[in-house]
């Protein structure tokens, strides 16, 4: 008797997902082209509203060194601008891994430990992976990390993309994607 070893996958419509009433939502992301690695990440509430959106440069890095740097430097900000309710998405399984089981002779362990010590922090926060479709305004952010001058960069008043990302998001336009059953 043989078995079927093809997994069967089916189609899910996927999209943003809000925070509960009361929490923002941190979504992170990271980007390397051609050995270049960025990070960007925003801040969302309930509604949809934009809080805080940033890039960054980041030199040579693998993608999983940007990933946490993109992830750590997003609890600073939402911890700098005081919520402590989060639910933080990333489309980064490796990150959320190494977080929550990693041993201390990960190549990464600094950042690692780091976003050990922000999540233990007196808030509640949800470390929540989520398909990269349902991230691509973090996704835009890190790829704007690319053009940066400078290592840092608040984006302050939103541009025609940050806007279009935003729009997208609110209205809930959904994007397919074929997932394993």
């Amino acid at each position: 008797m043989g078995t079927d070893a093809t997994p069967r996958r089916q189609k899910k419509d996927i999209s943003w997902e809000r925070p509960p009433q009361g929490w923002v939502a941190l979504n992170s992301d990271g980007s390397v082209i051609n050995g270049q690695a960025t990070a960007g990440g925003v801040i969302r509430d309930e509604t949809g509203r934009l809080v805080r959106a940033f890039s960054m440069k980041l030199g040579e890095a693998s993608i999983t060194r940007v990933e946490l740097e993109g992830l750590v430097k997003g609890l600073q900000v939402v911890w700098n601008e005081g919520f402590r309710r989060v639910m933080v998405q990333t489309d980064s399984q490796t990150a959320i891994k190494l977080i929550k089981e990693s041993d201390n002779r990960h190549p990464h362990f600094r950042l690692v430990q780091e976003a050990r010590r922000l999540l233990a922090l007196n808030w509640q926060v949800q470390l929540l992976h989520i398909y990269r479709e349902g991230n691509f305004f973090a996704d835009y952010l890190a790829s704007v990390g690319h053009q940066l001058q400078q290592r840092f960069h608040f984006l302050e008043a939103p541009d025609p993309m940050l806007n279009y990302w935003l729009y997208f998001n609110l209205i809930g336009v959904e994007t397919s994607r074929l997932v394993t059953c």
